[in-house]
């Protein structure tokens, strides 16, 4: 066994081994994989192994595409079969949800060039005579869909992975994970040590046990999950043709053929959890007792829309593990804090992500960066207030509504609240509705009468987050700005680690603050953040609270320089925005600061007293509106927030929730972390190249440098949806859906909402071929309908309130 490699990968199950494949296809052939037992163990040999293409995510659409297409590219390579089937997959649809969901993913199928469309009744039947279409509002089929062989796909990306130099070890357990002092860490076996850059934790059902050795606690929980097969069924061993797979995702169940029978699978309300205290060391190709009847509901929906299922034996039935992250989402990256350390654990649907997954992976290791952004799969989006309570309530919820449409601005209960400020009880006494937000609870709106719901259309709120926003721009509004990320940066070093960082030149003045992107491997825009000089060697800054621990990789790229000190101050700072035309009123009635525009301009900062309680006051606001930001000691929020409520009320003010935060922003075609900024857009494409100053030396400069002198693949625009069109589908853009011009894809919504104090849908996305004025046509629901690009933002486009 090799003493050295590049990477050593730590699990022999289909990831793993996809991993390892990735790796050498990249180039890198110094590589190791080592597998505790035999390859397939644990998950891999036991799974249906479903193969389909869409997702709701864009990305994760296009990831499971590349999956699908490169099984049988791994097969001729190889000469090893991956068992791949594909008759096809018919998706049912039984509620309008479930049609509304189905249609926007047949516009994003049009869009990205995917093989995904509507298809009649009889047609189906003619796909699938075995089912009973009555009921069904809307089907779709998908021709690449269908299921491969778990054990065959392990084995042809180990093949592949042996072919171009790599080494597989079976049987050969990890005991330990040790980092060293250069950067490097040594792996343990009781074969023999290897020192390596990377270690990869893809150990399936053993990744919280592998992830423990180097000091590292992932939110996972093992499930078991049943399928059963049937005995051969007569109609089926007639056919001369397979048939495809269904997905009727209403009746949570999923059905294909398995040889002349077929293959039912459940997730069931009657959750089991499994070795919660960790997973056996010597399990690895069991099974569990069949306990058909805690998925009996199930079934009978399954043999209800398929009555051949009734009438055939079952022939076996398995019952194995799963194991979970609280989203259903792989946790996947470098751990922050552990440079060299990369996990890949908690997949689910693997045999649809496997390639696509691998090669995520293998780019970030060797290149820097994934192509894409996937913050929804990034570890990142953890952090230790994820404990083993609130990941056991939120794997219970995902298991039990497996099929349950993940609808735009859903807000799961399940495992909550986890964190919470001091002014949390207070907000409740008034009716705040509230989010989770990197496990924060913060309000979405206030309402002691609307409870909160999910929907692709306007739901029962809509009215209410209008009232906030309305009320906002005409007396003002408090917003709770507490989960924004906060950093303080000091010492003599700081100006100079600042601009190492950050693209944009750090004010030299005190009490001036700057906007300015983080710049990624690729010179995309990793992040946005807003810094203030407070003193000549004291920095805040101040950006996206969900990024929090994914920036912090960046930060941590770049030494501090001696007695120069980074802190978070996100947990002990909390911090209110007061904005509107009557911000300056109610707030100067609380401080003998003064605030007029000569006093205090747009984008200046001051410490100073609230109604008694010490703020760093910044005079910007994410509304678009006059404003300032609030920063106090959490111990102080109680006392600043009732001040500014009770101020508040002498001018017409409201609390005001992120919801209609996110409308307000929208009218001033302001973007968002996550939306318009990601690592997959260059500065020139979201307007943040005039923030880059290539004439010092920031963080990733040489990348921003090649992408601002390559001319933009696609610009961001703000459109106007029609209003006729909107009110005919009582329904805003949300994010995702494509934009075509005169029938030809241009790019894809990456937010949408209603303005509601300039009357408008309003839609933020990036299109190509495209300009001002040109009328285009957004797939809301998977419908067109007419929209504008707009050149200018409807609200305050000369920023007059915002600077007055």
């Amino acid at each position: 066994m090799k003493t050295h490699a590049q990477a050593v990968v730590i699990g022999g199950g289909v990831i793993g081994c996809s991993i390892l494949y990735h790796l050498v296809k990249l180039g890198w052939t110094d590589v190791v994989l080592l597998e505790r037992d035999e390859l397939t163990s644990g998950s891999t040999w036991h799974a249906a192994a479903n193969i389909h293409g869409l997702h709701d995510s864009t990305n994760i659409s296009r990831l499971q595409h590349y999956t699908m297409t490169l099984y049988k590219e791994l097969e001729a390579e190889t000469g090893q079969s991956c068992g791949v089937f594909q008759p096809g997959s018919l998706y049912l649809a039984q509620t309008e949800a479930r049609e509304h969901q189905l249609r926007l993913q047949e516009a994003k199928a049009r869009l990205y060039g995917m093989n995904f469309h509507e298809v009649s009744r009889d047609e189906a039947e003619r796909l699938h005579p075995l089912v009973d279409f009555d009921g069904i509002r809307c089907i779709m089929y998908e021709p690449d869909g269908g299921n491969v062989d778990p054990s065959g796909v392990t084995a042809a990306y180990a093949a592949g992975a042996r072919q171009r130099g790599a080494e597989i070890h079976r049987f050969t357990p990890v005991t330990a994970t040790e980092a060293q002092p250069d950067g490097t860490w040594v792996v343990r076996t009781p074969k023999g040590d290897i020192r390596t850059d990377w270690v990869v934790n893809a150990a399936g059902l053993w990744g919280r046990e592998v992830a423990a050795l180097a000091g590292i606690t992932l939110p996972l929980l093992p499930t078991e999950h049943q399928y059963f097969v049937t005995e051969p069924i007569a109609e089926i061993a007639a056919m001369e043709r397979r048939l495809p797979s269904v997905a009727d995702r209403d009746g949570e169940y999923y059905l294909r053929q398995e040889g002349k029978g077929l293959l039912v699978g459940a997730y069931e309300k009657d959750v089991r959890f499994w070795a919660e205290d960790g997973t056996p060391q010597g399990f690895g190709h069991e099974l569990f007792a069949d306990d058909l009847e805690r998925i009996e509901d199930n079934m009978m929906r399954a043999i209800a829309r398929v009555p051949a299922v009734g009438e055939a034996g079952i022939k076996r039935v398995i019952n194995g593990p799963m194991i979970w992250s609280p989203d259903s989402n792989v946790l996947l990256g470098p751990v922050p804090g552990k440079p060299g350390y990369f996990c890949c654990n908690g997949i689910i649907p693997g045999f649809s992500q496997s390639g696509g997954m691998g090669l995520m992976v293998a780019q970030w290791i060797i290149e820097g960066e994934m192509q894409y952004d996937m913050f929804a799969w990034d570890v990142a989006r953890f952090g230790d207030w994820a404990d083993a309570k609130f990941t056991k309530a939120r794997v219970g919820d995902q298991y039990a509504h497996r099929f349950k449409i993940h609808f735009p601005n859903e807000e799961r209960a399940a495992g909550r609240p986890v964190r919470t400020r001091p002014v949390y009880q207070m907000q409740r006494d008034m009716g705040a509705v509230f989010g989770l937000n990197y496990g924060w609870e913060h309000p979405l709106y206030f309402s002691k009468d609307v409870p909160d719901s999910a929907g692709f259309t306007r739901q029962p709120w809509w009215d209410v987050v209008g009232h906030e926003a309305r009320t906002l721009r005409e007396a003002a509004g408090i917003i709770d700005i507490s989960n924004f990320a906060k950093y303080r940066v000091s010492g003599p070093g700081a100006e100079d680690w600042l601009n190492a960082v950050f693209a944009n030149r750090m004010p030299r003045e005190i009490g001036r603050s700057c906007l300015t992107p983080l710049i990624g491997k690729r010179g995309g825009i990793a992040g946005d953040a807003t810094v203030t000089r407070l003193a000549e060697d004291e920095f805040w800054i101040i950006s996206s609270g969900v990024a929090e621990r994914y920036q912090t990789r960046f930060y941590d790229q770049v030494p501090l320089p001696e007695g120069t000190a980074f802190e978070s101050l996100t947990d002990s700072w909390c911090g209110f925005n007061v904005a509107g035309p009557q911000a300056r009123a109610l707030l100067q009635r609380l401080t003998n600061t003064s605030l007029d525009t000569d006093s205090f301009p747009f984008m200046r900062s001051r410490t100073m007293e609230v109604a008694g309680v010490a703020v760093m006051a910044l005079r910007v606001s994410f509304t678009g509106d006059l404003g300032w930001e609030l920063h106090c000691r959490a111990e102080d929020q109680v006392a600043l927030y009732g001040a500014l409520l009770e101020a508040g009320r002498e001018v017409g003010a409201v609390p005001v929730g992120s919801r209609a935060l996110m409308s307000l922003r929208l009218e001033k075609g302001y973007g968002s972390w996550g939306r318009e900024y990601s690592p997959e857009y260059w500065p020139q494409e979201c307007g943040l190249d005039r923030l880059c100053k290539l004439d010092t030396d920031f963080l990733n400069k040489g990348a921003a440098v090649e992408t601002m002198n390559t001319s933009p693949r696609e610009r961001m625009v703000l459109l106007a949806l029609d209003d006729a069109d909107v009110s005919a589908s009582n329904a805003d853009a949300t994010g995702g859906e494509p934009i075509f011009k005169d029938g030809v894809g241009i790019g894809r919504v990456t937010s949408g909402g209603y303005g509601y104090h300039v009357r408008q849908s309003l839609a933020l996305g990036y299109v190509k071929d495209a300009a001002p004025g040109d009328a285009v046509e957004v797939m809301i629901l998977g419908r067109p309908h007419r929209a504008t690009i707009l050149d200018r933002p409807p609200f305050d486009p000369d920023g007059a309130r915002l600077r007055a």
